[in-house]
């Protein structure tokens, strides 16, 4: 028996996707979208070979998260020097910067390596209902 390893499929062949994410829990639908952008719900995943889809998230602002997240959920970055350690709420950063919830989650979901940044170029996030992504006939992702 020969193990069959998937060829890399070219940018005109990808699917497209539209995940609407208004009231949708942030982890669950993390999960979801990572699998589809890392291409493992395809029946011929290979590990080394990106054959992700694309997929838009309309109101990617509006994810719902459970419990005292909203005000004890941490988000940290620092910058290398003495004392450069900022902290921003999750609810500072809906404010601020609405999509990057969903896409640090999503982020922190696909693999770390040299796939990592193409996968991610393929997260399209739309704070409002509409996308300008209609020309690639986007098909709709139940989740």
């Amino acid at each position: 028996m020969k193990t069959i390893f998937a060829k890399q499929i070219r940018g005109n062949e990808r699917k497209w996707y539209v995940v609407d994410a208004k009231g949708k829990n942030l982890g669950r639908l993390a999960t979801q979208i990572a699998r589809v952008i890392s291409g493992r719900n395809r029946v011929d995943y290979t590990p080394h070979v990106d054959n992700g889809a694309y997929v838009i998230v309309l109101n990617s602002g509006a994810v719902a998260v459970t419990g005292t997240k909203e005000m004890t959920k941490l988000y940290r970055t620092h910058s290398q020097f003495m004392g450069g350690l900022k902290e921003t709420s999750l609810a500072k950063m809906r404010e601020t910067h609405p999509t990057r919830i969903l896409q640090h989650a999503i982020s922190g979901m696909l693999p770390k390596n040299r796939l990592h940044d193409g996968m991610l170029d393929r997260l399209k996030l739309v704070t409002g209902e509409v996308h300008q992504f209609e020309a690639q006939k986007p098909e709709i992702l139940s989740i």
